[in-house]
């Protein structure tokens, strides 16, 4: 029989009539069991910041849709990319065609990051954007099977992807033993000292040999805990890259396109990567894509010459329509002043959470701010204080933070901010 899914005026929600129990027993939602054991909150649609759930109540949206809305919701140039590109073609596989949407999107992101890098490959995800530039390193440098990554980093969910995240402290402790084993630094510092240092060149100088690459995330680790470092770091493994023939690979998918307060973090370092991964942002939160973009030395060194992986929807032309307007937005610079507003919004509406027992730091950097825990966040009680105060958060781990969209107003901001002290205080006993 089929099932209502979108009522007609005047008719009962779905949800009403059993539809959070058919997701409880069906639909698998990120990094939880089965079935659900916490109920989500169901959204009905979604406008500038807000997010309205089924019941009739709003809230103010402290996460872009984990980072990726920094547009808001139903942008109005967004909105038309998309309907002009459907009444076109929503898509075309890649092989062997092309679109002017993908060449278009293509010519923005490398005229928009650093200088050098000139070959973009379209991903569907991105953790299949660092799987693109992990192939990338080791098939242009044949006979090395390792890469060098840091503690506490995160580059998503996929094998490959997983295999450079922390598989101690992290997410994906679980499968250590079946994953590829590379080598790992000591999460680089906060202040970078004469030790840090001595550390990296010692590691890569060991294992030079046997090493293609290092990945990191510029200056912002992500999932793996929110941790800011010192941009000098990444300013020395680009010199040790250089000394020992390695590629240097920047995972900017969740700290490019303004959200540090540079377009793209490395820049924070004035360093130009070999190679460099993009997505979340890239879209707006339309849809999914990603990029990894290489320089020439890369892509004329790949062993055989072609890079062996190709997606089904690879360069999605819907996508590259929207990323096109969404990087076109981001391309008239009126980010940096909303990110520098948010920054100042957050260091000021955070600074009372300091006063709470139980936090152990307070950080802020463009347009994220966290507090940190000294044991793990009650989810629940944490969650349930942010919707009280009309905002949505999601906290993790030892952290309650945000990642506010760009076009977050003053006021808004100020309840978000409300919400993290708030949400510290409620779950900072677990």
């Amino acid at each position: 029989m089929r099932e209502v899914l979108h009522p007609a005026a005047g008719e009962a929600s779905p949800w009403a009539g059993g539809l959070s129990e058919l997701d409880r027993r069906h639909v698998w939602h990120p990094y939880g069991p089965m079935p659900g054991t916490q109920a989500p909150l169901p959204v009905a649609s979604a406008e500038g910041v807000r997010l309205r759930l089924a019941d009739g109540r709003e809230l103010v949206d402290g996460m872009a849709s984990w980072w990726c809305a920094v547009h808001g919701y139903r942008h109005p140039v967004l909105d038309a990319a998309a309907h002009a590109q459907l009444d076109r073609m929503a898509h075309v596989m890649f092989g062997g065609l092309t679109h002017e949407p993908a060449v278009r999107l293509a010519r923005r992101l490398v005229e928009m990051v650093p200088e050098g890098l000139e070959h973009v490959f379209f991903a569907d995800s991105g953790s299949v954007a660092v799987e693109v530039a992990i192939k990338l390193c080791l098939q242009a440098r044949p006979g090395r099977t390792r890469l060098l990554t840091v503690r506490g980093g995160y580059h998503g969910d996929t094998f490959g992807a997983m295999a450079v995240c922390d598989t101690v402290g992290g997410m994906h402790r679980l499968f250590t033993g079946a994953l590829a084993e590379h080598v790992f630094a000591d999460r680089p510092p906060a202040v970078l000292d004469d030790a840090y240092a001595e550390h990296l060149r010692a590691l890569v100088a060991r294992h030079a040999d046997e090493l293609a690459a290092v990945i990191v995330e510029p200056v912002v680790q992500g999932a793996g805990g929110m941790w800011f470092y010192d941009p000098r770091v990444l300013g020395l493994l680009r010199a040790l890259c250089d000394e020992h023939g390695l590629f240097l690979v920047a995972d900017e998918i969740a700290t490019g396109f303004g959200r540090t307060g540079a377009l793209f973090a490395c820049e924070h370092a004035g360093v130009v990567p070999d190679v460099m991964c993009l997505g979340k942002a890239l879209t707006g939160g339309y849809l999914t894509l990603a990029a990894t973009l290489c320089t020439a030395a890369v892509a004329d060194a790949l062993e055989g010459g072609a890079l062996m992986h190709g997606p089904t929807y690879m360069a999605n032309p819907l996508a590259c329509a929207v990323a096109l307007a969404s990087t076109g937005l981001l391309a008239e610079g009126g980010w940096r002043e909303d990110v520098a507003r948010i920054e100042r919004g957050l260091r000021a509406g955070l600074e009372p959470a300091l006063a709470l027992p139980g936090v152990t730091d307070v950080r802020v950097l463009g347009a994220i701010g966290v507090v940190q825990l000294a044991g793990g966040v009650d989810v629940a009680a944490a969650t349930a204080a942010a919707v009280a105060e009309g905002v949505w958060l999601r906290p993790f781990r030892d952290l309650v933070y945000t990642m506010p969209p760009y076009v977050t107003g003053d006021d808004d901001l100020a309840r978000i901010t409300r919400a993290v002290v708030g949400a510290a205080a409620a779950g900072g006993g677990a």
